[in-house]
């Protein structure tokens, strides 16, 4: 049997060795010679019909009595076997099926698969990113759609950037108008003030927005906002505080506000659509001999143009700025980017561009190395004349981006406080549900946050055109630019 040839069987014609020990003793003694010549001829035939010629097994079978015997009884310990198998596997109960995927957990794989293909960090702070997805799969509820946006916000959580985050459908719509020029909020700019008594900076208002909630009520340039629905804003970074004063449109928030030495007071505010504007600028005449650059005389002139986020229409209404002043003949250009957030990446380049004529604006970089170049297009608006930039601890983004550019490219001098050091490019992934993810796809933007020139804290007001120019003019006026 040709199935048995892979098994322990032993040929059959092997066993009658004990036979033909005696057979051959009797040939040696000369009266067995037949004998033995039978015996060999059966042997070969057993070992035929072992081997699986069952055409011939009856027939050899006459001969060798003991065959069908014995392949009898293996093919009987063969049946026996497979039963006893059929058995066993009928003992053994099926594996549970698999549990179904709920549509709460498809949306949140949806949110795992944008970060697992977006995110810069491939180590995802270290963890599997595979099994934090099978863990959270497993153990963390997503009965509805209110504990699935709980469960992504604690993935991203893990991954312990603050940058990357969940937008819910209100906040990324409030995102999508941010950047198209306009936002539904309470109208106010604004930025880190001094600490008090040794605490954190505290959050100001750079200036309200005219005609807007804030100003109606009558908040003013350098108030002091304590708190945004009746959360303190001591520590709170601009995000947060952004995120706080933002909201539907007619729903209200109240604002603790301080006002110069006045007591405190609660202002109840109801946020509505206001447009942002996002490049201001001023002619600053009579400036101090300390804050003009080398060779000019007092009383000089100076250009200050005013970027306060990035959006869609930051890049034209900063060439307008630059061409506007550079008509009134000035000495050189103040570019204050305090208190800016970012807001487009794009445009941040497309402004940086605007001052340098060639060579390279941005460099990303990941651990891998140099990801993507943005150069110079050769169309500057003015790449000659001296330019101070002005930040603080609210510049970040693509803020920082653009005064990395400028002063790596030795084109503007840096002025003012450490920057926040956000470093990061960031890209908004739409979900299927309306809302999003605002993930970190670059790090390490090749900026150098040292300052040129550190003027002593309180020295340079908030700002705006009218409080710096009258600082620029008076004996008071800070170095702006290196000598």
């Amino acid at each position: 049997m040709q199935h048995m040839a892979s098994g322990r069987a032993r040929p059959l014609g092997r066993r009658p060795q004990a036979g033909a020990a005696r057979a051959a003793r009797a040939g040696a003694s000369g009266s067995g010679e037949p004998h033995r010549r039978q015996r060999q001829r059966q042997q070969a035939q057993c070992e035929t019909a072992e081997n699986g010629l069952w055409q011939g097994a009856q027939q050899a079978s006459l001969k060798c009595p003991s065959l069908l015997v014995s392949l009898a009884a293996r093919r009987a310990a063969l049946a026996a076997l497979a039963a006893a198998t059929a058995l066993a596997a009928a003992a053994v109960p099926p594996p549970p099926p698999a549990a179904a995927v709920t549509a709460e957990q498809l949306f949140f794989l949806e949110a795992w698969r944008a970060v697992d293909k977006a995110y810069v960090d491939k180590q995802f702070n270290g963890q599997s990113w595979f099994r934090v997805k099978e863990d959270y799969l497993k153990r963390v509820p997503m009965s509805n759609r209110g504990q699935t946006y709980d469960a992504i916000r604690q993935l991203l959580a893990s991954l312990g950037d603050p940058f990357t985050r969940f937008l819910e459908p209100e906040r990324l719509a409030a995102l999508r108008r941010g950047t198209a020029g306009s936002v539904t909020g309470v109208g106010v700019e604004i930025t880190f003030g001094e600490p008090r008594k040794g605490g954190p900076p505290e959050l100001a208002v750079v200036t309200p927005t005219p005609g807007g909630p804030a100003a109606r009520a009558g908040v003013r340039a350098g108030d002091v906002i304590e708190s945004i629905g009746g959360v303190p804003t001591a520590g709170m970074s601009l995000y947060e505080a952004s995120d706080l004063l933002q909201g539907p449109e007619g729903t209200e928030v109240t604002l603790r506000v301080r006002s110069g030495g006045r007591a405190s007071r609660d202002v109840t505010l109801q946020r509505q659509r206001v447009k942002i504007t996002p490049v201001t600028y001023e002619l600053c005449s009579g400036v101090a001999e300390a804050a003009l650059p080398k060779g000019a005389s007092a009383p000089g002139r100076l250009g200050y143009i005013r970027l306060a986020t990035f959006n869609g229409n930051t890049a034209a209404a900063s060439a307008d700025a630059i061409e506007a002043l550079r008509k009134e003949g000035v000495d050189g250009f103040v570019l204050d980017i305090r208190s800016n957030g970012g807001g487009l990446f794009p445009a941040g380049v497309a402004v940086a561009r605007q001052w340098v004529d060639r060579g390279e604006v941005v460099l990303i970089a990941d651990s891998q190395g140099v990801r993507d170049i943005y150069s110079a297009d050769g169309n500057s608006l003015d790449a000659a004349t001296p330019l101070a930039v002005l930040v603080n601890k609210g510049t970040a983004s693509a803020a920082e981006v653009l005064a990395g550019a400028l002063r790596d490219n030795g084109r503007a001098t840096i002025v003012g406080g450490p920057t926040y050091g956000k470093g990061l490019i960031q890209t908004v992934v739409d979900l299927s549900d309306g809302s999003g993810l605002a993930v970190g796809i670059a790090p390490d933007i090749a900026i150098d946050d040292s300052l040129d020139e550190s003027p002593e804290p309180g020295k340079l007001p908030p700002p705006g055109g009218d409080s710096v120019c009258r600082l620029l003019a008076s004996d008071a006026a800070p170095r702006l630019f290196k000598k």
